[in-house]
């Protein structure tokens, strides 16, 4: 692979079950990593294996390419793959610029950037760099749970308060918990922006689709206590799944709940099926609900975006809920300005504009 000579060389610290806690007194962190590091030698594509891999990076901030439409130009990732194992997960076809594949490679080996805190704190330092915000968590999860092992976040929090450079993060990772210390800190001489990613509050449904998070529940729980540190945390609602969460019933009481738990925006995002995603999404259907197999092959026929008829019915269903449930619109300093889909609030549209739905496209489902 053309990365593996990035890789740290470095003795295993033994291996841990994953379905265990860590013990509290190992020197690299606490919480649950679960990750064996990689043997020695090359990994291997395809295999059942999960392992950290763990490399010596040569950069840690990257610059969003100037063809996207992202609102924000740069980002940091300290590491690629996520333990989450969100089946819809958008970035699972990056594992495979590593020769590594989009599905279970992508949940179970997980490439850690190991000296992210120096790297981070030469660049900042840098006469070239001039302070500009910074997204973490808008390609796979910092605060996934190997992040309980390295505290790579705690380096680079700490680098990011003491160049006091603005900054945003977006997570499903109650580990994120752990540094609000440093959050406050650097609140206090930069701006942050800090949202949770909670797209439905049924469990069922949340142990099929995002089998490798915290519950909904224990993520609303640290919106309050982000609120009440006074860090108002913004809400991704996502994805919001055709055909699954998609009814104003289902909406209005997320919506509420996130409401009662102190979200300062709530932004609703549609769920968009990228290849690598769509692929692997389209297996979950195909085990926990065939009966919609066809209707998302209709809804998503033309691409990786729903239509935008559909996705405006759905954003509307929920400005409907904020507004019933007392919160405004988002405004334009919703984190929204730093997050990974267009900054209005609306659902994810094609730069060509999606194709129009046919009348009761929501009944489709």
């Amino acid at each position: 692979m053309r990365w593996e000579e990035l890789r740290a060389d470095r003795p295993a610290e033994g291996m841990l079950p994953l379905d265990l806690p860590e013990p509290a007194a190992r020197g690299r962190g606490s919480g649950r990593a679960g990750l064996p590091l990689a043997p020695t030698g090359p990994v291997i594509a395809g295999t059942e294996d999960a392992v950290a891999i763990e490399i010596q990076a040569k950069s840690l901030i990257n610059r969003v390419p100037a063809t996207s439409d992202m609102p924000f130009q740069w980002t940091i990732n300290p590491y690629r793959g996520c333990t989450h194992a969100c089946v819809y997960c958008f970035a699972r076809n990056t594992h495979t610029y590593l020769d590594l594949d989009a599905g279970h490679d992508f949940d179970s080996k997980i490439v850690v950037k190991v000296n992210a805190g120096p790297v981070l704190r030469r660049e900042l330092a840098s006469p070239r760099w001039h302070g500009e915000p910074i997204a973490m968590g808008t390609n796979v999860d910092c605060y996934q749970r190997v992040e309980g092992r390295y505290r790579l976040m705690r380096e680079i929090l700490s680098a990011l308060r003491d160049h006091a450079n603005p900054f945003s993060i977006l997570t499903k990772g109650t580990l994120i918990q752990r540094d609000m210390d440093l959050l406050c800190q650097a609140a206090e001489v930069t701006d942050v922006s800090v949202a949770f990613s909670i797209g439905f509050l049924d469990e069922t449904l949340w142990r099929h689709v995002e089998p490798g998070t915290p519950s909904p529940s224990r993520r609303l729980d640290l919106v309050r206590r982000f609120a009440d540190a006074g860090l108002a945390p913004s809400v991704l609602m996502a994805p919001i799944l055709p055909g699954l969460t998609d009814t104003e019933e289902h909406l209005d009481r997320t919506v509420g709940a996130l409401v009662a738990a102190g979200a300062r925006s709530i932004t609703p995002i549609v769920l968009h099926l990228r290849p690598g995603a769509r692929e692997w999404y389209q297996g979950f259907l195909r085990r926990e609900y065939p009966r919609l197999l066809e209707p998302y092959r209709r809804l998503y026929r033309d691409g990786s975006y729903a239509p935008s008829a559909y996705q405006r019915e759905v954003t509307a269903r929920v400005r409907t809920a904020t507004r019933r449930h007392g919160l405004r619109a988002p405004g334009p300093d919703s984190f929204r300005r730093v997050g990974d889909e267009p900054p209005d609030g609306a659902s994810p549209v094609p730069p060509t504009g999606g194709r129009q739905a046919v009348s009761g496209q929501l009944r489709l489902l």
